[in-house]
């Protein structure tokens, strides 16, 4: 049994002459605030609002890629039973207890159940390899073409951290079935400021923080294996994602998401090799993704896993700076961070290890490395868990 707790820290914000967002509800209104950048003068304010809204639009929909399509654990636990006719007793599958993230072949077995309660932290700190949290974030700018740089610009400071509790169970409906639930439940903290420079004079234009709490979208899924021989096999996959979350909070995609997914797993001895390869359609992005695993029993009670997944996410879009003549004053140059073309592939490496403390009780860690830097990128994201199967 784990316990989990967060605690909400208090809306401030601090200043008499920033903008005053105390008013806001929600995470994305908060995102609005700071990213309008209104104090530049370009003569053009509408176009520079419609550009600050695209800023945000798509920091917002990273950060839902994100969250609202958190990978879950495999869709079966860390141990799977068949009968064995000739001895008339029921013996485990494989040796090892499995990957993390990317899902094998084997099902638990009929009437067979898992629990698992997972803690992942992430801290944001980049955006299309640009720094969150340094104040070298340039929003919007002003900049004549025969200087190098600009002579007035916005430039955004922004710190996000989410912790995320998962809850998951598995129940085998027959040797062939397993059904699954997801239930994510999210904390995430944003806070940041965006501050105009002109002539090298600077002032703070807007400050604010907030947090989020509350159930993430949901998942149900079911797996169906096709095909097995000893530790070898070939499942299908089918998740549904519930827009059980907050899309405002940033907790949600607001529409159901449906993934399938084709599983390939292969083992001989200690070692074991599992490959995925699904499609998901609905909720915040189209997507496509491969995943594989090499999995090792180090001891009958220890085992190590290293995994990597590539996903392609046809809605997310990178971060670029447009310039564009000033609409007025001639010899200058409007430069704005607008949303790129469609479509981002981000590739994330994944190790840890399962230990078998007592019985079917299973204590996981393992550490995320997102590698290419594309989208929204966290520090090395670590998770704990602990995962208990039932054994009839």
């Amino acid at each position: 049994m784990i316990r989990c707790g967060f605690v909400a820290a208090v809306v401030c914000f601090l200043g008499a002459f920033p903008v005053d967002a105390a008013a806001q509800t929600s995470l994305r209104d908060l995102l609005s605030i700071l990213m309008t950048n209104q104090d530049v003068p370009t003569a053009d304010f509408v176009k520079d609002q419609a550009a600050a809204e695209a800023t945000r639009d798509t920091v917002a929909r990273a950060l839902l890629v994100d969250l609202a399509t958190l990978p879950t654990t495999t869709a079966s636990g860390g141990f799977s039973y068949r009968l064995n006719p000739r001895l008339g007793t029921v013996e485990r599958v494989t040796q090892s207890f499995g990957p993390f993230l990317v899902d094998r072949a084997m099902t638990a077995g009929r009437n067979e159940a898992a629990v698992s309660m997972t803690y992942q932290y992430s801290n944001f700190t980049k955006l299309d390899g640009r720094s969150l949290g340094n104040g070298t974030l340039q929003t919007t700018a002003n900049k004549f073409r025969d200087e190098a740089a600009p002579f007035d610009a916005d430039t955004l400071t922004l710190r996000l951290r989410s912790s995320t509790v998962t809850a998951f169970g598995n129940y085998g409906v027959t040797d062939w079935l397993d059904v699954g639930v997801a239930v994510p439940v999210v904390y995430l903290s944003l806070s940041g400021e965006r501050v105009n420079t002109y002539r090298g004079a600077s002032a703070v234009q807007a400050r604010g923080s907030g947090n989020s709490f509350g159930v993430a979208d949901v998942a149900v899924r079911s797996k169906l294996q096709l095909f097995r021989d000893g530790a070898a096999g070939v499942a299908a996959d089918v998740e549904v994602r519930l827009p059980t979350g907050r899309p405002d909070d940033l907790r949600g995609a607001g529409t159901s998401a449906f993934t399938a997914a084709a599983i390939g797993s292969i083992g001989t001895g200690n070692l074991e090799v599992d490959v995925n390869a699904s499609a998901t359609v609905g909720g915040v992005s189209r997507e496509a993704a491969i995943a594989a695993a090499l999995v090792a029993a180090a001891t009958p009670r220890l085992t190590v896993s290293a995994e990597g997944i590539v996903r392609h996410i046809s809605q997310l879009s990178s971060i670029q700076a447009f310039a564009a003549p000033h609409p007025s004053i001639v010899g200058v140059d409007t430069i704005r961070l607008l949303p790129g073309q469609l479509g981002l592939t981000t590739i994330t490496l994944i190790g840890g290890l399962r230990w078998n403390l007592a019985s079917t009780l299973l204590l996981n860690a393992h550490l995320l490395l997102p590698l290419n830097g594309r989208g929204l990128t966290a520090r090395p994201i670590p998770a704990v868990s602990l995962d208990y199967s039932f054994v009839r």
